[in-house]
């Protein structure tokens, strides 16, 4: 009987071999280049530190030709002002900013004038294939409050070096290099005349298709760990912990990004692999990615009992609704926004 049982399908045939998976072969010569170092963290920014506000917002965006256009926004709603107390003490404010943009391949230019007197612009230029230059400022009325920032960026084979100047004498130097396809190394320094203060840091990024990891510490007392997974193509969960060793500050806080509905609408994602522009208080446009949105939520919760939650959503073709929510259970303030954005 035992000659009639078939043989089992995982038997290997006689004289074959077992198939064994070679190991991918890592070619050291042609790294990817690594991101800027001070956007090591932007996947987490991104998912936990939307765009927050309190109050009504309305922004207008008309473009006179392909490069150029012009925008204005009204904002309408309390201001927080600084005390020593715990108590949050709140004044009503509203003002109106009337701005000009510039977009061409190789040069990005955006100026704003406030009706509290503040002007603040942003330049962005290619000065070479690999070479380019970034400067921001800002002039106030204020005493000691306007300040501007020069920064150059050189973009090499597998590695990205930045070097800062700023009004107060302050001067800034980093570099990150890729010694993985996956997995990114850097430092940095900097140097306060002013405040004749100085220091260094040191930062490691590791990322693949599905989860990007980052850790930061510095000599002013800060360290930073970040993580974001990606789940699916719509949704993404991110967390980060802050801690500042001299201040015996901790903070930390997860958060989610989740793509509703999409639309064949060209939008920025946290998993892009290039930007533009690198400043925190706009969102970056990114060029590999084409994925698209008409519907996008983020929230984050974080150890001091604060929760928050930014929705954006397309209405139409250059109509945006924005709802944003944020919660302070400690020290018992609440605060809603919504805004419109008209333009594209």
């Amino acid at each position: 009987m035992a000659t009639l049982i078939p043989p089992s399908a995982t038997d290997s045939p006689a004289g074959s071999k077992p198939t064994v998976t070679e190991p991918e072969k890592v070619d050291y010569f042609n790294l990817p280049c690594p991101i800027p170092y001070e956007e090591i963290h932007r996947e987490a920014l991104m998912s936990l530190k939307p765009e927050l506000f309190e109050g009504m917002r309305f922004d207008f965006t008309r473009g006179l030709n392909q490069r150029f256009s012009l925008s204005h926004s009204v904002f309408m709603g309390p201001t927080e002002l600084p005390t020593q107390s715990t108590d949050v003490v709140k004044i009503p404010t509203a003002h109106y900013e009337f701005g000009a943009n510039f977009m061409d391949p190789k040069m990005m230019l955006f100026g704003r004038v406030m009706t509290d007197g503040r002007v603040n612009a942003r330049l962005r230029c290619e000065l070479s294939e690999n070479l380019a230059m970034k400067a921001n400022g800002q002039l106030t009325g204020e005493p000691h409050m306007s300040h501007g920032m020069v920064n150059f960026d050189y973009k090499g084979k597998d590695y990205r070096t930045q070097f800062q100047l700023g009004n107060g004498a302050l001067f800034g130097a980093s570099y990150i290099q890729s010694v993985t396809p996956h997995l990114s190394l850097g430092g940095e320094v900097f140097w306060a005349g002013q405040h004749r203060k100085s220091g260094i840091g040191y930062a490691a990024r590791y990322n693949t298709d599905k989860m990007v990891a980052t850790g930061q510490v510095a000599s002013t007392g800060m360290v930073a760990l970040g993580y974001v997974q990606k789940v699916s193509d719509k949704v993404s969960l991110a967390s980060d912990f802050m801690y500042n060793y001299m201040s015996r500050d901790v903070t930390a806080s997860v958060g989610y990004d989740y793509i509703l509905r999409q639309d064949d609408v060209n939008i920025l994602i946290p998993f892009c692999k290039d930007s533009l522009t690198t400043t925190s208080s706009v969102s970056m446009l990114c060029k590999d990615d084409p994925c698209a949105y008409c519907c996008r939520l983020r929230g984050k919760i974080d150890s001091n009992g604060c929760a928050a939650a930014f929705l954006e959503e397309r209405l139409n073709m250059g109509l945006n609704f924005i709802l944003s929510a944020e919660i302070d259970h400690k020290k018992k303030d609440y605060k809603f926004g919504f805004g419109l954005t008209v333009g594209e």
